[in-house]
C-alpha cells in the first residue's frame, strides 16, 4: 500500500453547499475561502454595495443578476485537511446540476435562513442528501438579523426533513444583539467584534459561560437567558454522536452570521473532524474498489465549455474516486472500452486554473474534453467498474430554438451542441415535419442562461419560440410517426420521444401505437 496515498486521502473532505435561493450559500463559501486563507476578502454575489463579487461566481450572468447557476468547484488546504467545495446553484431550475454534483460529495452542508426556516427546494435537495447516505452538517444562517427561536428551528427541521438535529454551537441573541455563539463541544463562548464586512472576525475567547466578564459584556438579562439555553441544551438535547453523523442520521447543526462571519470558524474547525475521509466504492455488482488501492477510478459529473474565453475549450469535471491520478497516465474510457490518456489536466479555482500533476480521492480535476467525455462517463485502470446512472430530470417547459444570423450557423450549431451536451438544455430533433431544434429545459431560468451564454460565448443571438408542450415520454419502440396528438422527435442521444400537450395525448398516442411502450426517463 502507498502510504502517501493513504496519507492524503485521510486529509480530504469533498463536501457540497446547498441551500434554497437567498439562503446565502454562495457567500459561505466565500468565508470557508476567507479563513482557510485562500481569499483576503470575501464576497458577494453580485459584488454588491461597491463589495467584490464572489470568487465562485464566474459567469457575468451570475455577477449581473446575483444569483449562482453553474456548480463550481473550490480547493484549498486548512489545519493539515484539504477542502474540496463543491458550490451548487440554488435556483430550482438548476436542480439538475445540483444533483449531479451532489453525488461527487462526501458530505453536505445544508444552509438554513434563521427567518425563514426550511424552504421548498432545501428539502428537495435535502432527500437526495439523505437517500445517498452522506453526513448532513446544518448550518442556520443570518442570526444578525431578527431570526426564529433556535429551539422552534430545531424541532422545524427535525420534524420537515425527517432526520434528528443536535446543536454544536448555539446563537447568543439575534439580530443587532448578535454578539457570537456557544461552543457546546469546546464548553467555550466565542464573541465577536463586527469589523468591517467580509474581512475575518477576531474571536474574543472567554472561558466558559460562567465566566464573570461574560455579564459585564453581554448584560445581566443576555447572560442568564444564554446560561438558560444552555442548561437545557446540555439537559434535554441529545449529546453529539460521530459515529450517527458518518451513517447520515445525526445531523450536527451550528448557528452563524456568514455576512458579518459569524460562527464561521467554529463551524470550520468542528467540520473537518467531523466530516468523514474518501471511502471505498462499490459498483453495482457489489465490486468493491479501495479507496487508496492500486486501481484508479474517477467519474465525470459535470461538464463547462468557455471557461477560458481565449481558447473556448471544454472542461469535464472528474471526480477521483479511487487511486491516484497522474498527469499523462493512460485510462480506459469504460463507455466505450478505448484508452484515454489524461495528459491535459487542471485543478480549479472558479474560473481559475492551475496544471495539475497528481490528485489524489476526494479531489476534482478539470479534464480537457475534446468531445469525448459524457456526463457520467467512468475513467479507470483496471478492470471495469459499473456505476449507478447520475440524476436525470425531465423538462417541463420547451421552445424551439434558431439563430436571428443564418451567418452565424455554424457556430449556433456549435454553441447548442456544447450546451447540450453540459446540461444546460436537452436538444430534441423533430422527427417529422419542421426541422429547427427544440430545447426543453426544467424552468424558464434556464433559456435565459442559455441565451446569455450563446451570445457571450458563441456570439450568437438566438431566437427562442415557446412551444405548448408541457411533458416528454420516451417510445419503445419508435414508431414511424404519430397522428395529430403530439410531436415525434429524436433525443440527443438517438432515442425516440413524443412531446406532450397535456396527459391524455399520451394515451391517443399508444392507442395508435398498441405495441408501443412509453417511459418516463430516458432508455439506458
Amino acid at each position: 500500500m502507498d502510504p502517501t496515498l493513504s496519507h492524503e486521502t485521510a486529509r480530504r473532505r469533498t463536501f457540497a453547499i446547498v441551500s434554497h435561493p437567498d439562503a446565502g450559500k454562495t457567500t459561505l463559501t466565500e468565508q470557508l475561502l476567507l479563513y482557510t486563507g485562500a481569499l483576503r476578502e470575501a464576497g458577494i454575489v453580485g459584488g454588491k454595495a461597491g463589495r467584490k463579487g464572489a470568487t465562485s461566481d464566474f459567469m457575468a450572468l451570475e455577477r449581473e443578476r446575483g444569483i449562482s447557476v453553474s456548480s463550481a468547484s473550490l480547493q484549498v488546504p486548512f489545519e493539515g485537511f484539504v477542502l474540496n467545495l463543491l458550490d451548487t446553484p440554488g435556483h430550482q431550475d438548476f436542480s439538475e446540476d445540483t444533483y449531479r454534483t451532489l453525488t461527487a460529495a462526501d458530505a453536505a452542508v445544508v444552509l438554513l435562513d434563521a427567518a425563514r426556516g426550511v424552504q421548498a427546494q432545501t428539502i428537495k435537495l435535502f432527500e437526495v442528501c439523505h437517500r445517498r447516505g452522506i453526513p448532513i452538517f446544518t448550518f442556520v444562517n443570518k442570526l444578525d438579523r431578527p431570526a426564529l427561536d433556535p429551539f422552534d428551528l430545531l424541532e422545524e427541521t427535525e420534524r420537515v426533513l425527517g432526520i434528528q438535529v443536535t446543536p454544536v454551537t448555539w446563537p447568543i441573541g439575534s439580530g443587532p444583539s448578535f454578539r457570537g455563539v456557544y461552543d457546546r463541544l469546546e464548553r467555550e463562548v466565542h464573541l465577536y467584534d463586527r469589523g468591517a464586512r467580509g474581512q475575518r472576525a477576531t474571536a474574543l475567547p472567554v472561558a466558559g459561560v460562567d465566566d464573570p466578564r461574560l455579564a459585564e459584556t453581554l448584560g445581566a438579562e443576555a447572560h442568564a437567558t444564554l446560561r438558560e439555553h444552555v442548561e437545557l441544551i446540555e439537559g434535554l438535547l441529545e449529546p453529539l454522536d460521530p459515529a450517527r453523523v458518518l451513517a447520515g442520521t445525526l445531523s450536527p447543526a451550528f448557528f452563524g452570521s456568514v455576512l458579518t462571519s459569524f460562527g464561521v470558524d467554529v463551524f470550520l474547525r468542528h467540520f473537518v473532524r467531523l466530516a468523514p475521509p474518501p471511502a471505498d466504492t462499490i459498483g453495482d455488482d457489489g465490486t468493491r474498489v479501495q479507496v487508496d488501492g492500486d486501481q484508479f477510478v474517477a467519474r465525470v459529473f459535470k461538464l463547462q465549455a468557455n471557461l477560458d474565453p481565449r481558447h473556448r475549450d471544454r472542461t469535464a469535471y472528474a471526480r477521483v474516486l479511487a487511486g491516484r491520478f497522474e498527469r499523462g497516465m493512460s485510462v480506459t474510457h469504460l463507455r466505450t472500452g478505448r484508452p484515454l490518456k489524461l495528459a491535459r489536466a487542471h485543478t480549479l479555482f472558479a474560473d481559475e486554473r492551475a496544471t495539475v500533476e497528481e490528485a489524489f480521492p476526494g479531489d476534482v480535476v478539470g479534464l480537457v474534453n475534446p468531445g469525448v467525455l459524457r456526463i457520467g462517463d467512468v475513467l479507470a485502470s483496471g478492470r471495469g467498474l459499473a456505476l449507478p446512472p447520475l440524476p436525470r430530470f425531465v423538462p417541463e417547459v420547451f421552445a424551439t430554438v434558431r439563430s436571428r444570423r443564418v451567418e452565424r450557423d455554424k457556430a449556433f450549431r456549435k454553441g447548442l451542441q456544447q450546451l447540450g451536451e453540459e446540461g444546460v438544455v436537452q436538444r430534441f430533433h423533430p422527427a417529422q415535419g419542421a426541422r429547427d431544434t427544440i430545447v426543453g429545459a426544467v424552468g424558464r431560468l434556464q433559456f435565459d442562461v442559455f441565451s446569455r451564454r450563446m451570445l457571450d460565448e458563441y456570439d450568437v443571438e438566438v431566437e427562442l419560440a415557446d412551444e405548448p408542450f408541457q411533458a416528454v415520454r420516451w417510445l419503445v419502440p419508435a414508431p414511424e410517426r404519430v397522428g395529430r396528438f403530439g410531436r415525434l422527435v429524436v433525443d440527443e442521444t438517438g432515442a425516440s420521444a413524443v412531446l406532450l400537450r397535456f396527459d391524455k395525448e399520451l394515451e391517443y398516442v399508444l392507442d395508435e401505437h398498441p405495441g408501443t411502450v412509453a417511459h418516463a426517463l430516458p432508455p439506458a
